[in-house]
């Protein structure tokens, strides 16, 4: 499903027009980034939630020439599935 789909499904469901949804969705990914740039998890009951953590810096090698390259660290996002999506991926 991409974005596109989303905003068409959100349409359909709740009689928004397209331009609606779609700044609906931005409204809710926007919120969700900047919980995110602030350190704060986001929690959406039943489905997930959305948290941070950071990997380390540490020496890699590239592959062509076999010379060590410093990856530096960095800030990730992570998702966790609450327990209503496990059970319903479980089929």
């Amino acid at each position: 499903m991409t974005k596109q789909d989303l905003i068409a499904k959100l349409a359909e469901d709740v009689g928004l027009t397209k331009v609606t949804a779609w700044a609906a969705l931005e409204s809710v990914l926007d919120g969700i980034t900047k919980s995110l740039r602030k350190g704060d998890p986001v929690t959406l009951v039943g489905f997930g939630t959305f948290k941070t953590s950071v990997r380390p810096g540490r020496t890699g090698r590239n592959p062509r020439t076999g010379k060590a390259v410093t990856i530096p660290r960095r800030t990730v996002a992570r998702f966790t599935p609450g327990a209503t999506l496990k059970k319903a991926l479980k089929g």
